[in-house]
């Protein structure tokens, strides 16, 4: 008798990664081990179980993890070491989430002995690409199961009558069209498609899940002190906390000054544009502070330098590789560039803006006595700036003269 398949399922509890768990049981005659991972979404994950055993997973093939910690500790805070942002904008909140959710179910796919992993992510979007990326990445003979690419379901109906079938519970407004699709953790969260697929149309108020509006956000401004310890924050107003604890209350800063709201049209992995909404408020914020902190602490050619690579350790991320070897020498690059990047950063937020009004650091390069308009130290001479200038001069003085004689 064959050996039954067994599949490792990342499993949200939803209508969709629940049809897929039943069509895993009916299509390939799977044993399904479903894991459900809790990085900060906002939404309750023990239902998941329920619904698991309902669909006939067995107790011990559920596995349900608070990974919110490792989250922000080993995946968003290396990626703020580098100030990342792709195309300029997106603070890269979904594609950070993916490389541990596929590290998580590789390491239970080990642990149970599953002989696959499959994932939701439609033949579309740059998920499929993330996920299976950091499958073989870390598997490199890992089976890969992707039921969008797969299945014969032509349509939403089909799907639904599918569940309905099986028994699989609807919840009374997915026999509707769901206005727009919505992904989140504890850094962000994106809301695609539908109400939102055409770009000329401003996106409606209710879409946005994390801030306030900016209009309603108060009209006196907060203003927080956050600590950085070799450029991580570890702090805000002189309490020390845990990575996710301090992202969430940033989060919640963020959100009541309507701060980190983004409308972005971005080029996807597999070639095609879409159109987002995104909300990353603790990030936002994050994002302008860490700056504020390397602008006293960091050498101006090793600032330049990181900022140079960033774009492409962004589209690393974007495009899921987080476990490629480039990533990984890039990461080096940026974690010896913040040795010294320790201090505290002032911030005001107000009305969508996060700003950095003052900054100080034991590491810092800043001299004032040297900058300084008045007499300074006299360790600067500015009359050695003209030799410095006619040195730079030199080979444009050069071209000049060149054109000169050829006109």
């Amino acid at each position: 008798m064959a050996k039954k398949l067994k599949v490792v399922l990342a499993y949200s509890g939803g209508l969709d990664t629940s049809i897929i768990l039943k069509w895993l049981q009916t299509e390939y005659d799977a044993e399904v081990v479903t894991f459900t991972a809790d990085l900060g979404q906002g939404e309750e994950v023990e239902p998941a179980r329920r619904k698991a055993e309902l669909l006939g997973v067995c107790p011990e093939n559920i596995f349900i993890e608070d990974l919110r910690e490792e989250f922000v500790r080993d995946f968003v805070f290396p990626m703020f070491r580098a100030n990342t942002v792709y195309e300029g904008q997106y603070l890269l909140g979904t594609s950070i989430a993916r490389p541990l959710i596929a590290k998580r179910q590789i390491e239970i796919a080990r642990q149970v002995g599953a002989d696959a992993v499959c994932h939701g992510a439609t033949g579309k979007g740059n998920d499929q690409v993330r996920f299976e990326l950091g499958y073989y990445a870390l598997e490199p003979d890992i089976r890969v199961i992707a039921p969008w690419r797969e299945w014969q379901f032509a349509s939403r109906e089909q799907l639904l009558d599918f569940a309905e079938k099986n028994q699989i519970p609807i919840a009374k407004d997915k026999r509707g069209d769901a206005p727009f699709s919505i992904d989140a953790n504890l850094l962000h969260s994106s809301s695609e498609g539908k109400v939102l697929e055409d770009p000329s149309v401003e996106a409606p108020e209710y879409v946005h899940q994390r801030t306030i509006s900016p209009e309603d956000a108060p009209d006196k401004p907060t203003e927080i002190t956050i600590e950085f310890e070799r450029g991580d924050a570890v702090g805000i107003d002189g309490e020390r906390l845990s990575p996710a604890i301090l992202l969430t209350r940033l989060n919640q800063l963020g959100h009541d000054n309507g701060i980190g709201r983004l409308d972005l049209v971005e080029n996807r992995f597999v070639g095609m544009k879409s159109r987002g909404v995104y909300e990353t408020p603790g990030g936002t914020i994050l994002l302008a502070a860490h700056r504020g902190i390397e602008s006293i602490t960091l050498d101006g050619g090793a600032m330049h330098l990181k900022d140079a690579m960033m774009p492409r350790y962004a589209s690393l991320i974007y495009n899921g590789f987080w476990f490629a070897p480039e990533r990984e020498m890039l990461q080096a690059l940026i974690d010896k560039s913040q040795e010294h990047v320790t201090g505290s950063v002032r911030m005001k937020l107000y009305k969508g803006n996060a700003t950095v009004i003052g900054r100080e650091s034991p590491a810092s390069l800043y001299d004032e006595d040297l900058v300084t308009f008045e007499e300074g130290s006299g360790s600067y001479d500015q009359r050695d700036a003209a030799g410095f200038i006619r040195l730079n001069a030199l080979r444009l003085r050069i071209a000049a003269q060149r054109a000169k004689k050829l006109a």
